[in-house]
């Protein structure tokens, strides 16, 4: 059961936290492969796992049979499993035939599944096998997407990890942007980065894979996204400093995110506030709409992007919802240290998943509407709840300034469509 909320507690850094150990309903880390292939023009996923792996990515990716993105699975079959076949010589004979094929990818990702690892194939070994053939044409990485070591977002913090020991180093003083955005969303920071007066500014992943930044001593780390933990602690490694801030998403975090970085490189104070307060004023605006629709709500977040927490604090502090629950599938306090007094005290705070156990408590609690994962949206919403699917949340441009309505309209639409059909 949770901890009762306690009066003297001052904020959400003091709240007990509810850790939970048991089933779990999350997609595996192959499904970032989604957007990491959208984003880095030139590199290739190659998926080593089943036929339900390749399913699963073609059907999260949206992709008809006759395109040609930059993904692909080599498929174990059963001699594969059985060992009849060399798995390895297999590999290496794909992977031969996709980059004569692709002459354009620069970068391969060998992605581990489940198949893979539970018949020890070592990709590692493979990539360093390949790497002797390709390079330097072509760089050969590889890092776990299994659905038994790794969930959701989790895929697109070991993709950049995989990266870090390539990129090149530099003494030089810069600002190093960490996490997957949308195109949009990127040229939009750099627009606000330039007017601040802060660069060099480099973000990772890159469009190319190929231009990969530098990193060393002189290297500020700001982290778009709150799973990119594992990166960042290998950057870090590699003499990097993280700049801790809350996350860009509403109005409040995108001027805290910003400010943080303004504050580092010595951007004087009002130069801050002329250059933010009019991008500000206008984000709060689009919010404005929804915020009567959202406004004494009670949201529960049930664990499954690492996005929650940051969500949270904007759903609470801006639009007026209540929060029942804050669940999130590993609180890193690294990653979400300044999102943490944000949030009202009192609030749960859980830590992984016991499926059934949570399920309770949403029933119990009736909230009007459940972030979920999809495999337990349909039947919440068959019980008469209102759902809105987290993955939604990664797939969908919500960083900064001009994507704050959209943000909140997220929210705003499952109350909306529940409220038409009532009619």
């Amino acid at each position: 059961m949770s901890a009762a909320p306690q009066a003297v507690l001052r904020d959400c850094r003091e709240t007990p936290v509810l850790r939970e150990r048991g089933q779990r309903e999350v997609f595996c880390g192959l499904t970032g492969i989604v957007w990491l292939h959208r984003k880095m023009q030139d590199a290739f996923f190659l998926v080593v796992g089943s036929r339900t792996c390749a399913h699963l990515i073609q059907s999260a990716a949206g992709v008809m049979i006759f395109a040609e993105p930059r993904f692909g699975t080599a498929i174990l079959t059963d001699r594969d499993l059985a060992g009849i076949a060399d798995a390895n010589d297999e590999l290496d004979r794909v992977c031969a035939t996709l980059l004569e094929r692709r002459p354009d990818i620069t970068t391969l990702f060998l992605v581990g599944s489940c198949p893979s690892e539970v018949i020890k194939l070592d990709l590692a070994k493979a990539a360093e096998r390949l790497n002797g053939r390709f390079l330097p044409r072509v760089r050969v990485l590889s890092y776990s997407g299994s659905g038994i070591e790794t969930t959701f977002t989790q895929g697109e913090d070991n993709a950049l990890r995989a990266l870090v020991p390539s990129l090149p180093r530099s003494e030089e003083r810069q600002l190093l942007v960490v996490g997957c955005l949308a195109d949009v969303v990127e040229d939009q920071f750099r627009r606000c980065f330039d007017a601040l007066g802060i660069g060099p500014v480099r973000f990772l992943p890159a469009r190319r894979a190929a231009d990969l930044p530098a990193v060393g001593p002189g290297t500020l780390l700001l982290a778009a996204q709150p799973f990119v933990g594992e990166t960042v602690r290998a950057l870090v490694a590699r003499g990097a400093r993280l700049l801790a801030s809350p996350y860009p998403f509403g109005a409040e975090g995108t001027t805290a995110w910003l400010t943080t970085a303004a504050q580092s490189f010595g951007v004087p104070a009002e130069r801050v506030r002329t250059v933010l307060a009019p991008l500000e004023e206008r984000a709060r605006a689009s919010l404005a709409r929804y915020r009567d629709v959202l406004a004494g709500r009670r949201l529960f977040l049930m664990p499954d992007s690492q996005l929650e927490l940051p969500l949270a604090r904007f759903l609470n502090r801006e639009m007026g919802m209540e929060l029942v629950e804050v669940g999130t599938p590993y609180l890193d306090r690294m990653m979400v240290g300044e999102e943490l007094p944000l949030l009202p005290a009192g609030v749960t705070l859980s830590e992984g998943q016991d499926v059934e156990r949570q399920l309770e408590r949403v029933r119990a609690a009736q909230p009007d509407i459940t972030v979920c994962g999809l495999g337990l949206a349909n039947p919440l919403e068959a019980e008469g709840l209102t759902t809105k699917w987290s993955i939604e949340l990664v797939f969908t441009p919500i960083h900064g300034y001009d994507q704050c309505g959209d943000l909140a309209e997220v929210f705003a639409r499952p109350l909306d469509r529940r409220r038409r059909l009532a009619l």
